[in-house]
């Protein structure tokens, strides 16, 4: 007999894996409390490669660490390194990893490195010791994240750590659904909003930043393109204190400069942190027609330059505080509820309408459905700039793009949907070939079309991408006839056929014989 084919071993991703194993040791906790844990290890492992590796320099003192201390705080602080105390290395939390007291021990940890780091203050989670954490699954998460990707430190810490934190925040965002979408834009919709926009320097900021996912992809496409990493600054603000701590650590295992990264809970509508800043790129997901903003607080602020928002939905809200933070040149890439494209509602129609008329919207992406873990509302992509006429890019000050993605993109899960890298290309690259003046765009029926704004006019500045790209070109050889005969007959047999099961049904009630008494 023939041995049955070997299963496909293609060995998953490593952060996969730990994904998996670290899922099994979850037992009864949510996945809510859960991240913090894992992450927090995570992180913890990060600084203490960072510190070790620095540290073992310092101890050799060769060349320019000739006569260096490695406990001097200072020498760690001009490497940009965080520093750890020795209750805190990773490699003193392995030897106590059995303990019954290993919850006490990592929060502890956590406590010395906040005192040693003033960045890092009332970020670190202090989570270890609370009883619903068997001791014994704490220290099997400890052995786990020490065997993240054995290598040279600098290779384990910035790239493969920082991965396997970005991909937890993910799956975590997942398992918790809804709530998740709370510190979670997913991945490609991202990269998407980061390819479109192309925030090669300058001034980036993300006032509703969530877990920082918006910077990590900025500054992984400046590095993706040979780009120089400290071009970018970045300025970010959350109102929730959870969100904020997951984005600190986010950014800092990334190796990326969260100084500007601010939290107060009042959030950015009544207490901005960057009230002076002009940025160069807005980048942003804010939450979903928001009702609860404390609109009717502030009726005459000077950011609503194009009409007052209406207090019961801070979509225009999000639009004109994105605006009064774009610099002479700037430009905005956003994510906003669909809805948004079409509503007339207390006055949004003719905040749209002038926003429209000042040519400040360049282009709009329609999305499909299911991109989004925290809500069920159909999505759209706003593209604004500043200065539509600048010498970057052509004059296209009388023209916006549409893009309709409504059909693109493939399901992960049953109720997940994401874009892939041909996606993601397809739609950047018809952007970009509309607006860079080498570029050889054309409108495709269905997907996307170039209207002037005169057309938005005779639409009533309407923004729904369907109104411009109209009906994508069917196949030359659909037969209409053809389709409606075959339906026909089908439908015919299936009556058929319930009518035989029917009759069926109703012969055996027949012979059922019915006992009294």
């Amino acid at each position: 007999m023939a041995k049955a084919k070997k299963k496909n071993n293609t060995k998953e991703p490593i952060e996969k894996q730990l994904w998996e194993t670290a899922d099994k040791l979850r037992k009864n906790i949510d996945a809510a409390e859960y991240k913090h844990i894992i992450l927090g290890l995570i992180f913890l492992k990060y600084i203490s490669d960072a510190f070790e590796e620095l540290f073992d320099k310092l101890k050799k003192g060769e060349g320019e660490y000739a006569g260096a201390d490695p406990e001097d705080k200072d020498e760690y602080k001009a490497e940009n390194v965080f520093f750890v105390p020795e209750i805190a290395r990773w490699s003193y939390l392995q030897s106590k990893a059995r303990l019954p007291e290993i919850g006490k021990v990592v929060d502890s940890a956590m406590d010395a490195i906040e005192k040693d780091n003033p960045s890092l203050r009332d970020v670190l989670p202090k989570v270890y010791a609370r009883g619903n954490l068997d001791p014994t699954n704490l220290g099997g998460l400890i052995d786990l994240v020490g065997n993240i990707a054995l290598g040279d430190a600098t290779t384990r810490s910035a790239d493969v750590l920082g991965h396997v934190f970005e991909y937890f925040l993910g799956e975590f965002a997942l398992a918790e659904g809804k709530k998740g979408g709370q510190f979670y834009t997913p991945r490609s919709v991202v990269e998407l909003l980061v390819e479109m926009l192309e925030p090669y320097k300058g001034r980036v900021l993300d006032p509703c930043c969530g877990s920082g996912g918006m910077f990590v992809q900025s500054e992984k496409f400046v590095a993706d393109h040979q780009g120089r990493v400290n071009d970018i600054s970045i300025y970010g603000q959350e109102s929730n204190q959870t969100t904020w701590r997951l984005a600190k650590m986010n950014l800092a295992i990334r190796g990326i400069d969260s100084s500007q990264v601010k939290w107060n809970n009042e959030g950015s509508f009544l207490n901005d942190n960057h009230k002076d800043l002009k940025a160069d790129y807005v980048i942003a997901n804010p939450p979903f027609n928001d009702s609860d903003w404390s609109g009717d607080l502030f009726r005459k602020d000077g950011r609503w330059k194009y009409g007052a928002p209406p207090t019961g939905n801070a979509n225009y809200a999000w639009i004109q505080h994105f605006l009064y933070h774009l610099s002479p040149s700037g430009q905005a890439g956003f994510v906003l509820a669909k809805g948004a494209l079409t509503s007339k509602t207390s006055g949004e129609g003719d905040i749209r309408k002038e926003l429209i008329e000042a040519r400040l919207v360049d282009c709009i992406v329609n999305l499909p459905a299911k991109l989004f873990l925290n809500t069920q509302i159909p999505a759209s992509l706003w593209f604004l700039s500043r200065n539509k006429a600048n010498g970057k890019f052509r004059n296209r000050i009388d023209e916006i793009l549409f893009i309709d993605a409504r059909n693109m993109g493939h399901l992960i899960n049953r109720r997940t949907r994401e874009f892939s890298a041909e996606d993601i290309a397809e739609i950047a690259g018809t952007y970009h070939n509309w607006r860079n003046p080498d570029g050889n765009y054309e409108d495709v029926k269905g997907f996307c079309n170039s209207a002037s704004i005169e057309r938005v006019k005779e639409l009533d500045y309407v923004l729904t991408p369907g109104r411009y790209v109209g009906m994508a070109i069917e196949d030359d050889d659909f037969d209409f006839n053809e389709r409606f005969s075959k339906l026909k007959a089908e439908f015919e047999v299936q009556l058929t056929e319930e009518a035989r099961l029917n009759k069926l049904i109703l012969e055996n009630l027949g012979k059922i014989e019915v006992k009294n008494g």
